[in-house]
């Protein structure tokens, strides 16, 4: 992959300086879903799947970016004293937002330069693919510009900075700092509060990661991702009134049982529910996964998808036939929808011998309940970003 990149650049920006190649990883979140943006934990593991991404600098201080899979939107030009957002620039403004949050934090971006990306994501997965960007992006600032005091943390927060300030998107740390810091064979126990970590060992040497797409496009999940962050911060104000929070996440279920009163809409007490019951059951499957205990740590995942579906209520029809025809077989640990809702994934941990009746029967009943043709993906878990 590596040569082939630089060939490709080669042909795209010409001969010249030498070219170096990075890649930024994909994720899956295993439990903590809707957590990371009310102060949970989180259980994310990177994958295998990413961004590639070649690059050299320039002499002068024009960016040129280009994307192998967006051919057809060309080449997205700006430069260094230009990198405000425009429509037309489509998938690019990722990256110029991630260099337009690197110049506001003050780091010295001395020269322009020429990237080539290709992703090997799956698209409408929601695997991270647009995080996965903004790190690969940070990571060749650092590396480019000589950038040694930037840590990739910084990288990560940069990366979420440019996703929310210059994306206008209201999106939690996890997929650039999972992104970031992933580690083959672990998964992260991160607390989003003060992003505190360890590793995790995800060694399933009897067990397979399994997303599938249910096929069901999102719509209106921007809009739907910000009602409920709003409905989140609104019961979390009126629980502040009696007890000293900063966030949903430093509640245990017994203590939000006695304070939950004082939630004045019952909607709003659904939504803190979740995530507080949510963030429980997060640090409940890590701890069975340290004790070996997968069957556990599937009961949970199990949880998490009632509690998305009837508290949260962010899935809908197809992933609940999806999940449902999951637990129907047996050799599934334990199964859930993932990511914002709405459409889009499930994730599944399958024992090894029970894989291929899952991807056989699942996409079969799924399609004669939905008329709709589910997508399987066996997906491995892999490093963080890094200089190939």
């Amino acid at each position: 992959m590596k040569q082939q990149l630089v060939d490709q650049f080669l042909e795209i920006y010409g001969e010249g300086d030498q070219v170096n190649v990075y890649f930024a990883p994909g994720r899956v979140n295993l439990i903590g879903e809707h957590t990371d943006y009310n102060g949970g934990h989180v259980f994310p593991c990177a994958l295998t799947v990413g961004t590639y991404a070649a690059a050299r600098r320039r002499s002068d201080d024009q960016i040129w970016l280009y994307s192998l899979n967006y051919p057809e939107g060309g080449m997205v030009k700006t430069s260094l004293g230009d990198l405000a957002y425009r429509q037309r620039d489509g998938w690019g403004n990722y990256p110029k937002g991630v260099i337009q949050t690197f110049v506001s934090k003050n780091c010295r971006i001395s020269c322009g330069l020429e990237i080539l990306y290709y992703g090997d994501i799956p698209k409408g997965l929601g695997i991270g693919s647009s995080a996965s960007i903004e790190v690969v992006t940070g990571l060749i600032l650092r590396e480019l510009m000589g950038l040694t005091d930037i840590s990739m943390v910084d990288i990560a927060l940069f990366s979420q900075l440019a996703e929310n300030e210059y994306m206008g998107m209201g999106s939690g740390i996890m997929d650039p700092f999972t992104i970031a810091m992933g580690k083959k064979d672990h998964a992260i126990f991160l607390d989003t509060s003060d992003l505190s970590y360890m590793y995790a060992p995800l060694a399933l040497s009897h067990e397979k990661i399994i997303i599938t797409n249910s096929g069901k496009a999102r719509v209106s999940v921007d809009e739907r991702y910000h009602e409920r962050r709003v409905q989140c911060r609104q019961a979390l104000e009126e629980l502040q009134r009696v007890i000293a929070i900063r966030d949903l996440g430093e509640l245990t279920a017994e203590v939000f049982e006695q304070v939950q009163e004082m939630i004045g809409s019952p909607v709003r007490l659904q939504r803190a529910r979740h995530a507080v019951t949510e963030n429980q059951r997060t640090i409940q499957a890590v701890a069975a996964l340290k004790r070996g205990d997968i069957f556990e740590f599937g009961q949970l995942m199990n949880a998490s998808h009632l509690s998305l579906k009837e508290d949260y209520e962010v899935s809908c029809e197809e992933l609940d036939i999806l999940v449902e025809e999951a637990w129907d077989i047996d050799g599934v640990v334990g199964s859930r929808m993932m990511g914002a809702g709405f459409g889009g994934c499930t994730v599944s941990i399958v024992e090894n011998s029970a894989v291929n009746e899952f991807i056989r029967k699942v996409g079969q009943n799924y399609k004669e309940r939905t008329g709709l043709d589910a997508e399987f993906y066996v997906v491995e878990t892999g490093n963080g970003a890094a200089v190939l």
